[in-house]
């Protein structure tokens, strides 16, 4: 099975602003899409079946495709990478973090695992933004969590991100921070981008 063909196919159909296929072995554990809001959530997954089915000629299980929409306002702003999605899958005492960003017409899904415990869990969030962002650098290119913690400032709590760079030249720390609304999540996501966002026209890939 042509993953690359499969996952550019369904970034064509209708509504698709963006797509990754996730696949191991010749089988498919995940498919992320993030789209507009033209059509119902459960259309967009038929036609990703209808799709796989009559193109590729498989049968794709409706359960491992993830539907992400965002609104048009959202998806046209910008040319810095974007939060679309934060989830968590606890299982015992382990817990995954997935982090979804949207950048430069790509779509971007890092993920983190550890223990399922509330002191880990903005490290292991920004963990997850990190390995998102990676996915569009260069290959020399660093990125690390130095520290990752949710202070209060006057009256109001802030996500407050360390982030160590290493490329072949420097080591340098970055900082970011972000206001906490009503989501951890997004706060602790939106600080490491925060940090790492004047610094990466320069780390990118072409």
């Amino acid at each position: 099975m042509d993953v690359s063909a499969l996952q550019e196919k369904i970034g064509r159909i209708d509504g698709v602003e963006a797509a990754r296929v996730v696949a191991a072995n010749g089988h498919i554990d995940e498919i992320h899409v993030l789209a507009r809001r033209a059509k119902p959530p459960k259309q967009l997954v038929r036609d990703v079946q209808s799709l796989g089915h009559a193109l590729f000629g498989i049968d794709i299980d409706r359960r491992v495709i993830s539907v992400v929409q965002l609104a048009d306002s959202v998806l046209d702003g910008g040319s810095r990478p974007a939060l679309v999605d934060v989830s968590e899958t606890i299982d015992g005492n382990r817990t995954e973090i997935t982090v979804t960003l949207k950048w430069r017409e790509r779509l971007l899904v890092g993920q983190s695992t550890g223990a399922a415990a509330t002191a880990t869990r903005w490290r292991l969030i920004a963990e997850a933004t990190l390995e998102a962002v990676r996915q569009a650098l260069l290959h020399d290119v660093g990125l690390g969590v130095s520290s990752m913690d949710l202070p209060t400032l006057g009256s109001r709590r802030l996500a407050v991100a360390q982030i160590v760079v290493v490329t072949t030249s420097a080591e340098r720390m970055l900082i970011g921070a972000a206001y906490v609304d009503d989501d951890e999540s997004k706060a602790v996501v939106r600080s490491v981008l925060d940090a790492l966002n004047r610094h990466l026209p320069d780390l990118k890939t072409p």
